[in-house]
């Protein structure tokens, strides 16, 4: 049976079979991840992906973005520095890569607030493939012009008790109420046009 989306996205390793491992952020919080959506989309396609491109209007978390499947949607609770907030996640696969991009409902837009979930999320992408949390400023556009600071962070390391190669592109950033991460979960580098298609497409309301 195959596991609801946002268990299959958290960032800490979750256990799959060889050819995929998950990822998801510190604890049991929502990014149990990509790898285990890897898992079936590497089962169920060997060959070469295809990328069947759609543009998703996520007006209830405030973003757009350009995904290479039909996403699926999920969400769960998680604790950033003790207290309990929900990520909703959407995800897609193609290939042997899971494309997401997951939001942090904060309780209020205060800026400690904001950095530590950006840091909740930076730290438990790189704890899952067991590499330093490196990042440098990048600028995500707003879908009505404009553009707001985020990071991004480019990862490669070994991810679970196989260790398993893994590549993370990423980017997060704060805005208001919400938290983002936009993130590709990887077994082997993917076409820079595809990989710009997604970030490119990343704007916010």
């Amino acid at each position: 049976m195959r596991q609801p989306v946002f268990r299959r996205f958290t960032p800490r390793l979750c256990r799959l079979p060889a050819a995929h491992r998950a990822l998801r952020p510190a604890g049991r919080s929502p990014w149990r991840t990509a790898a285990c959506a890897l898992a079936l989309a590497a089962t169920l396609c060997a060959c070469s992906p295809t990328y069947d491109w759609r543009t998703v209007m996520n007006n209830d978390n405030g973003y757009t973005v350009d995904l290479p499947a039909k996403p699926g949607n999920d969400q769960r609770a998680v604790q950033i520095d003790g207290t309990a907030m929900q990520m909703a996640m959407q995800t897609a696969e193609a290939g042997d890569a899971v494309f997401a991009v997951g939001t942090v409902m904060l309780p209020n837009d205060d800026p400690q607030t904001q950095r530590a979930a950006l840091e909740f999320l930076r730290t438990g992408l790189a704890r899952n493939v067991g590499v330093a949390p490196e990042a440098h400023a990048v600028q995500i556009p707003l879908a009505a012009g404009g553009q707001v600071l985020g990071l991004e962070m480019n990862l490669s390391g070994a991810a679970g008790s196989k260790h398993e190669s893994r590549l993370v592109y990423a980017r997060i950033v704060a805005r208001n109420r919400h938290v983002y991460q936009a993130a590709i979960i990887a077994s082997k580098p993917l076409p820079p046009e595809q990989i710009d298609q997604f970030f490119t497409s990343f704007k916010l309301y």
